[in-house]
């Protein structure tokens, strides 16, 4: 994922939140519906969820969303 300089980057805590629960990327993948493939590319950073299944992600995990996904380098 590449960003212009001077904008904010999505960064995660999908890894972390992930383990609190004791949850492989398989299993998370399951509950989420979505491949683990998924889930490794967006705990490397390598893919930006939609809002949906960030929404979807944060249920599972039984975190509000902006406890998984947060904004680096904003500005505002």
């Amino acid at each position: 994922m590449s960003t212009q300089p001077g904008q904010p980057r999505l960064r995660n805590r999908l890894r972390v939140a992930r383990a609190e629960q004791r949850l492989s990327q398989g299993d998370l993948a399951v509950l989420a519906g979505v491949t683990r493939q998924t889930i490794g590319s967006i705990e490397n950073e390598q893919y930006v969820p939609s809002a949906f299944l960030a929404f979807i992600l944060a249920r599972k995990l039984g975190k509000p969303v902006d406890g998984l996904f947060y904004l680096e380098g904003d500005a505002s």
